[in-house]
Order: structure tokens, then sequence, then C-alpha cells
């Protein structure tokens, strides 16, 4: 049974019948696909930046952005923007798989993206 959720700039859905990738997350006109362990790096990484994020973001200037990066398990992230508006770009390097993607979300993609991912009832 695939279990989907999307909203405004995401998507993700889950079906554990196609592995080794029965993850699918998505934005704005991409797609791909992913293993479990890809999807706990990614869900690891994300939140980890969300929070670095919102430790220093009351701290900036408004003329000031920020970029903050994280690399773990063959997948690099970036979080780069102001206080108020950011995007996240990730990078796939697929070693094993042969297969690699660099995709993206905006902000409120992203917190949208964050929740889906930290209900029970989809992971």
């Amino acid at each position: 049974m695939v279990n989907q959720r999307e909203g405004k700039g995401w998507r993700l859905a889950l079906d554990p019948g196609r592995a080794p990738y029965g993850v699918l997350v998505g934005g704005d006109g991409w797609a791909c696909e992913l293993t479990d362990q890809e999807l706990e790096a990614l869900r690891f990484g994300v939140r980890r930046l969300c929070e670095q994020h919102g430790a220093i973001a009351e701290q900036l200037m408004p003329e000031e952005s920020i970029t903050i990066e994280h690399e773990a398990d063959g997948l690099w992230l970036e979080l780069s923007g102001d206080k108020d508006h950011w995007q996240l770009r990730f990078v796939l390097e697929g070693r094993q798989e042969h297969r690699g993607v660099e995709a993206g979300w905006s902000d409120e993609a992203v917190r949208a993206l964050l929740s889906a991912l930290d209900r029970p009832a989809v992971c």
C-alpha cells in the first residue's frame, strides 16, 4: 500500500513493496526515489539544519544571510538564506546504486515535508 502526502512544493510517497527504492521525494518539477537508509539520512540532516537555523536566526541582522551545511552517508545538504526566508538543497551521491540527484525545496516546503517525515504513520 502506497502512503502519499504532498503539499505546495513537496511530495513524499512510501511504498514498502518497491525495494530497494520504497521512498519517493519530490519538489516543484522534480522527484527521485530513495532507499530507507537514504530517507533516514535526509530526515536527520534536514532536521539538524532546521534546528541550527532556528538557533541562530534571531541573531542575524536584516541584511545578513547564512549558509549551513551537513554531510553524511553520501548525502550533502545546504540551507542558505536569511532569518526569514531560505532554501534547502541536497546532493545524493548514490555511490552503491550508481545514481545521484541534486534538488531542493523552499523554506515553506521544507517545514511541511519535515512535519510529514516526523509523522509515525508515514515513516
